[in-house]
C-alpha cells in the first residue's frame, strides 16, 4: 500500500485543480499578514505558546505557519507539484515536539486555529470583493486538505521519535542494569552518568532478582524497576527494596514465576546481591526453598540466609556427612532416619528428653531408647562440641535436601 504522502499527492488533483488559475497570485499579498494573525491568534489562545513575540519558539512557529501559508500557495498554482518541502518541514516540527518532551495537543490545536483564522480572513477578503465568492467552497476543501496532511507529517514524524527515544532509553536502561550488576564494581561516576540519561534515580539501595521467565511475553514491570529480560536467569534491579510496596510489587510484577530477591547493597554492589540471588533460584529449582503463601512467591534471601550458607556446596556437605554421619550407616532404614531426626532434635534442644518428645511426638521413653542408641553409634564424638556442631550442619544440610543421607 502506498505511504500517506504518495497518496496526498495524488488526491492534490481534486480541491487544488478546481481554484481558479489566477487565485494565488491574488493572495499572497495578504499572506504576510494572514501569518502574523495566525501567529497571534495562537499565542493568545493557546497556553503552550503564550510567549513573547520575540521568543525563540515564537519565532519558530511564525517560521512554521509562514512555510505551511506559502506552501498552500505553491499547491494551488501548481496542483501537481510535489510538496514534500511542506511536508518536512512538518516533520521536523514534529521530531521537535517529540525530543522536547511535549505532546502534540497544543500543535494539534495551533493547526486547527491556524486553518479558522485563514479561512475567516479569506471569507473577508470574498466579503470586500477582493476575490470572487465561487473560490470559497474548492478554498476551504483545499485549506483543510493541507491542514490534515500537514498534520499527518508531524504525527507520523513524533511518533516515529518517541519511538526511537523509547528505544534508546531502554537501551540505556539495560546497559544501566548491567552496570550495576557489574563484577567488579563500577565507578559511581560511570553509574550517575549513566543513570542520569536513562532518566533513573540512582537510590542508596538496591536489590537485585533472579528470575526464571515464563514461556509469554516478558511481564510489565514498575517503571522504576530496570529489567533485563532477555538473559537467563532474567533480573530486574529494584530500588529502595525495603522501601514502603516494594515487595508487593516485586511479587505482583512476577506473579507465576520463579524468582528469588538477594539482599540489599550499595548501588554499585548489585553483582553481590545477584550472585545471592541466584543461588536462592538454583535452590528454588530444586524445591529447598519456598516463597511465601501456598501458592509460592518470590524467595527473599534473607528469610533463608543460613540455607544458603549451608547449602553453598554439596560436595562439602556430602564430605562433613561423610565424615560425621558415618556410624549411622551402620543401621538399616528406616531406623537410621528415626535416629538422624532424634539426633538433630537433641542437638537443637541440648539433650533435653522431654522437648525431644514432644518436638518428635513420642513417648519419653522412646527418646532415652533412641539416646542410647546414639550414643552406643558415635561415642565420645557427642559430647566434643567441635564434633556435634559438625554433625548438626550434617543433619540440617540433609533435611534441607529432602531427607537424603549420602552415606550408607
Amino acid at each position: 500500500m502506498p505511504k500517506r504522502a504518495a497518496v496526498a499527492g495524488a488526491d492534490t488533483g481534486g480541491p487544488f485543480k478546481a481554484l481558479p488559475p489566477g487565485l494565488p497570485d491574488r493572495l499572497r499579498p495578504y499572506a504576510a499578514e494572514i501569518t502574523e494573525e495566525v501567529v497571534r491568534a495562537i499565542g493568545s489562545q493557546i497556553a503552550e505558546y503564550a510567549r513573547p513575540m520575540d521568543d525563540t519558539y515564537i519565532q519558530g512557529v511564525h517560521r512554521g505557519v509562514d512555510h505551511a501559508l506559502r506552501g498552500l500557495l505553491e499547491r494551488m498554482a501548481q496542483p501537481d507539484t510535489d510538496w514534500q518541502p511542506v511536508k518536512e518541514t512538518y516533520e521536523r516540527i514534529g521530531r521537535g515536539e517529540a525530543e522536547e518532551g511535549r505532546s502534540l495537543d497544543s500543535f494539534q490545536s495551533a493547526l486547527r486555529l491556524g486553518a479558522r483564522v485563514t479561512w475567516r480572513r479569506v471569507n473577508a477578503l470574498v466579503d470586500e470583493g477582493l476575490l470572487p465568492r465561487d473560490v470559497l467552497g474548492a478554498f476551504g476543501e483545499a485549506l483543510f486538505l493541507h491542514l490534515d496532511e500537514m498534520a499527518a507529517a508531524a504525527t507520523a514524524a513524533y511518533t516515529e521519535a518517541r519511538l526511537h527515544a523509547a528505544g534508546e532509553l531502554q537501551q540505556r536502561r539495560a546497559r544501566l542494569a548491567d552496570l550495576l550488576t557489574a563484577d567488579p564494581p563500577a565507578p559511581e561516576g560511570a553509574i550517575a552518568d549513566l543513570a542520569h540519561s536513562a532518566r533513573w534515580t540512582v537510590p542508596r539501595a538496591v536489590a537485585v532478582v533472579a528470575v526464571d521467565p515464563g514461556p509469554g511475553a516478558a511481564p510489565i514491570v514498575p517503571p522504576e524497576f530496570l529489567a533485563r529480560f532477555d538473559l537467563q536467569p532474567a533480573l530486574l534491579v529494584v530500588p529502595d527494596p525495603e522501601g514502603p510496596g516494594r515487595a508487593r510489587a516485586v511479587s505482583g510484577a512476577l506473579q507465576g514465576l520463579r524468582a528469588a530477591m538477594g539482599p540489599p547493597v550499595a548501588p554499585r554492589e548489585g553483582a553481590r546481591s545477584l550472585r545471592w540471588a541466584t543461588e536462592a533460584l538454583g535452590l528454588v529449582r530444586r524445591g529447598v526453598l519456598a516463597g511465601p503463601g501456598p501458592a509460592g512467591g518470590v524467595v527473599r534471601c534473607q528469610d533463608h540466609l543460613p540455607a544458603l550458607l549451608l547449602l553453598r556446596d554439596d560436595a562439602l556437605l556430602d564430605a562433613m556427612a561423610e565424615r560425621r554421619l558415618r556410624p549411622l550407616a551402620r543401621v538399616r532404614f528406616p531406623q537410621r532416619e528415626r535416629l538422624a531426626e532424634t539426633l538433630l532434635a537433641l542437638l537443637r534442644s541440648g539433650r533435653g528428653v522431654a522437648e525431644v518428645a514432644a518436638r518428635l511426638a513420642v513417648h519419653p521413653q522412646t527418646v532415652r531408647y533412641r539416646m542410647r542408641q546414639l550414643d552406643e553409634l558415635f561415642g565420645d564424638s557427642l559430647h566434643d562440641p567441635d564434633a556435634r556442631f559438625e554433625i548438626q550442619l550434617a543433619l540440617r544440610a540433609r533435611e534441607l535436601r529432602g531427607g537424603t543421607m549420602a552415606p550408607e
